[in-house]
């Protein structure tokens, strides 16, 4: 395998780098920080139309989606040079990732000039209500209703940890809306504005940050949604759905990948244990580098590889996990005093541990959830890559 890029991939890479330099925040510009995943800062509002308006924000999708039609080689060497510099791109996640990403794939014209420029640009943010009290990983098990009424539809239900709720201008809801269909029919998608009469969001607190609410517990009470800001077809929903969480696990294992290489950079080992550790941590980063190029390759051919994508989903948010485990374990005590550090814009000073080790531990279950749980991942690998039975 040659893992160097054309000159022509190089050359993308430059042009973005030169942006940049001439372009990046600084940190005196950057001090304000956001609340919540659904919650950008004035200036990060800026920052993100800025990118936009060069085409650098999402560089695969076309100019008048803030890309400028890039192949996923210059997609990769693109989030590559953000991680490097540990630079966020966007303070709304979820609502550039998935939200505008399957507003683009699914809805209408009307749709993309009404939402998704608008949450690429960072004018509006939106939150994603998949989860709810009794389906979580499950998403088919969801319950709750939209009924159609005339030209609306009228929503009833409970969606939980819908992240950054409470800020979001918008949510990307999974609704039932035919209660006799099999569980994986019978859900559509609604784009519901927060503002909306009936709409309830409480945050709720975590134990990694009891004080930075970001997950949200959403109830709908008899809220009436225009028929309009259907998203896809009628009962479509589980292909929304698909769409939604592969726009997510897009080159998702190189973010894994920068954490290990922070982690690298960030842990010195003391003890002969240690050292062990921290050699068993070089070699998986090198390995989901290796895996990931692989992986890179064969999209960049067009070859399909989606059992691929879940063993790098597997490696890497669990490799992310052990490292930390193993750092904040040598640590000790010490690692529980560690005040968090909130992360700065630009590139992180090497001294400082940015936020507290035990911080980096918890939100590590994160990554083993989200995307995808490593138990889903081990059930698509074994049917997928082992050939076993579902059963």
């Amino acid at each position: 395998m040659r893992l160097t890029f054309d000159d022509d991939v190089e050359a993308f890479r430059a042009e973005f780098v030169a942006f940049l330099d001439e372009h990046l925040p600084s940190e005196a510009d950057a001090v304000e920080r956001p609340r919540s995943t659904a919650h950008i800062p004035d200036w990060a509002r800026r920052w993100q139309r800025l990118q936009f308006d060069h085409g650098w924000l999402l560089p695969g999708h076309p100019p008048r989606f803030g890309g400028r039609d890039a192949g996923i080689l210059e997609q990769y060497v693109h989030k590559q040079e953000l991680a490097r510099r540990r630079i966020y791109q966007n303070f709304n996640p979820q609502g550039l990732g998935i939200v505008a990403a399957s507003l683009i794939t699914f809805g209408t014209p009307d749709q993309h000039e009404r939402w998704a420029i608008p949450i690429l640009r960072g004018e509006l943010t939106a939150a994603l209500g998949m989860s709810e009290p009794e389906a979580g990983s499950d998403l088919a098990g969801l319950r709750t209703r939209a009924r159609r009424d005339g030209d609306n539809f009228v929503v009833n239900g409970h969606k939980l940890w819908t992240s950054g709720a409470h800020d979001a201008d918008v949510v990307l809801t999974f609704v039932r809306t035919d209660p006799d269909a099999a569980k994986h029919r019978g859900i559509s998608v609604l784009l519901i504005p927060t503002d909306t009469p009936g709409i309830e969001r409480r945050p709720i607190a975590t134990v990694c940050s009891p004080d930075d609410l970001d997950f949200n517990e959403v109830t709908f009470s008899d809220v009436i949604v225009p028929a309009e800001n259907l998203i896809g077809e009628l009962n479509q929903g589980w292909k929304v759905a698909n769409g939604s969480l592969g726009h997510e696990r897009n080159l998702l294992w190189l973010s894994y990948a920068e954490r290990l290489d922070h982690l690298v950079e960030d842990f010195r080992p003391v003890t002969e244990l240690d050292a062990d550790h921290h050699a068993g941590l070089v070699m998986d980063a090198y390995a989901l580098r290796l895996l990931g190029s692989a992986a890179l390759a064969r999209a960049a051919r067009g070859e399909s590889g989606t059992a691929a994508v879940s063993v790098l989903k597997l490696f890497g948010s669990e490799a992310v996990q052990n490292a930390t485990e193993h750092a904040l374990t040598a640590i000790g005590v010490d690692g529980l005093d560690q005040p968090t550090v909130t992360a700065r814009f630009s590139p992180l000073n090497p001294e400082e541990l940015a936020p507290g080790w035990f911080e980096r531990y918890i939100r590590t279950f994160a990554h083993t959830v989200a995307g995808g749980t490593s138990e889903i991942q081990r059930n698509i690998i074994a049917e997928h890559v082992l050939g076993l039975p579902r059963r």
